[in-house]
């Protein structure tokens, strides 16, 4: 024990932990980068389209970071709770501490913070991550962390989360998660197309496309709750306390961006039938060059064809009967023969 500092075997230091998830910081930091870019450009642009550009541009960046960062974030419900706990195995010593949980679509994620942080000779700053993604093995995991010996509140709470735990919570988050998770990515898609028809001349289909962002969004809500809910809460005790979990920010920022999404293709839809130059001059298009896009009615069918009036039609040629045809008869005297002839 002394070789290890007076700390307890098989313990490793803490780990040094980030201010923030940086999936979310590179997510935020593309957007801010093409948004930076965007302004650069926005000295080109003339009179009031410059303010209509801008509200645009930010509003759909804005739209596309939330998705994407929601998708990967780990506060769709969260927890946190102040107690006195126990720390390390073999060892009767307790320490006071805030115990944080908080609960993605991939897994979830462990907090412990010692209040003050330096307790029992060392510091206690904890941030553990146990997902259940693609290509990785929750039960791996939660073995390498019993190995790695980390505190009895992390094991605790990572152990509820397990396969074989009687809790079952692994099955329905993980299963509410995949739902969850595609259907966000299906947002994202109908998100990038909106972009693509609002700078074509299909605004009224951007709508429906934005329309379908928000509906989408409002799927993967619905499907995290019903997944999240097939069984009773666990109860999670943490020493003298209990740690209850609720909605995260994610959950209801997410909640919000789908409601705007939905308002904003309905409104969109309805503002085309009503005013659509309006419409087309908030977007930056032509109205002229739209209404050459537009096919007639005659256009729907076969081509029809347009006949002259009399007025448009040239003038015609007297020409004497007797000049058209006393020319035939002296070819055919002169030269029999020759094929100019019987044209």
């Amino acid at each position: 024990m002394a070789a290890f500092g007076h700390t307890f075997p098989f313990y490793a230091d803490s780990k040094t932990t980030f201010p923030m998830d940086t999936t979310s910081a590179i997510i935020i930091i593309i957007f801010l980068t093409v948004l930076v870019t965007f302004i650069i450009i926005l000295p080109g642009i003339r009179g009031k389209m410059r303010l209509f550009w801008l509200l645009r541009v930010v509003t759909s960046l804005f739209i596309g970071a939330v998705i994407l960062a929601v998708n990967f974030s780990s506060e769709w419900s969260v927890g946190q709770v102040s107690t006195n706990t126990s720390y390390k195995a073999f060892s009767s010593a307790w320490i006071s501490a805030d115990i944080g949980l908080q609960v993605g679509l991939r897994g979830v994620n462990i907090t412990i913070t010692g209040t003050p942080v330096q307790q029992l000779n060392e510091t206690i700053n904890y941030n553990e991550e146990f997902t259940w993604r693609l290509g990785k093995n929750y039960a791996e995991e939660y073995a390498k962390a019993l190995e790695k010996g980390l505190p009895d509140p992390v094991l605790y709470l990572a152990e509820k989360f397990t396969p074989r735990s009687p809790c079952g919570l692994h099955h329905q988050y993980r299963v509410a998660g995949y739902y969850a998770s595609a259907t966000l990515w299906v947002a994202f898609l109908c998100w990038l197309l909106a972009n693509v028809m609002f700078s074509m001349p299909v605004l009224v289909y951007g709508g429906h496309m934005l329309l379908a962002t928000g509906i989408f969004q409002l799927l993967a809500l619905l499907f995290y709750s019903v997944g999240t809910s097939l069984t009773p809460p666990c109860p999670l005790r943490l020493g003298t306390a209990v740690l209850h979990t609720h909605r995260g920010p994610a959950f209801w920022i997410t909640l919000i961006i789908g409601v705007m999404c939905v308002l904003l293709g309905l409104a969109m839809v309805v503002a085309h039938r009503m005013q659509p130059h309006r419409v087309k001059a908030f977007f930056n298009q032509n109205v002229e060059e739209d209404h050459m896009l537009e096919w007639s009615p005659e256009e729907e069918g076969l081509p029809s064809p347009h006949y002259r009036s009399m007025a448009e039609s040239p003038e015609p040629q007297d020409i004497a009967l007797s000049e058209a045809t006393s020319s035939k008869p002296g070819c055919e005297e002169k030269h029999p023969g020759e094929p100019d002839c019987a044209l």
